[in-house]
């Protein structure tokens, strides 16, 4: 009998942890092929995700599967993470959180690419607009926080 991992189960707790406690969860994901993404918004093969009450759809976290409906850029998508993809969940506001390490299996990929999703535009979602760290148009948010030495 194999070990199932705890991944899972450490996600699902930090996530409830940040949501008890008013913060954002945010997901860390390694897009490899099995992960349904927008890909536009994939940088050096990763994505951050914001899988909040108020910006996700039909959330579900069972143990091989994240899946949930989001809207990005006004048109919503069905995204879809297996557990041996996430890389990290953690609270928008404060950072806290837990980084895991890649698995094998996401590593391997068959030709490379991500996997893109087919737009759902013809299904209304009440899930708000999901953004990614980095701005829409290509510019890197800028930080207001100076560093003081």
């Amino acid at each position: 009998m194999s070990e199932q991992s705890a991944k899972p189960y450490l996600v699902r707790a930090l996530y409830e942890w940040c949501v008890e406690q008013g913060y954002t969860p945010y997901l860390a994901v390694r897009v490899d092929p099995h992960t349904r993404v927008p890909v536009q918004f994939v940088k050096d093969g990763e994505i951050v995700l914001n899988v909040g009450p108020l910006a996700t759809h039909k959330l579900t976290m069972d143990n091989g599967w994240v899946l949930f409906n989001a809207r990005f850029n006004g048109t919503s998508q069905e995204v879809a993470v297996p557990f041996t993809a996430v890389i990290g969940i953690f609270a928008k506001e404060t950072g806290y959180g837990m980084g895991f390490q890649p698995m094998l299996d996401a590593l391997e990929s068959d030709n490379g690419q991500p996997v893109a999703i087919a737009s759902t535009a013809d299904e209304p979602s009440d899930a708000p607009e999901v953004l990614p760290p980095i701005a829409a148009k290509g510019k890197t948010k800028v930080s207001h926080l100076k560093v003081i030495k």
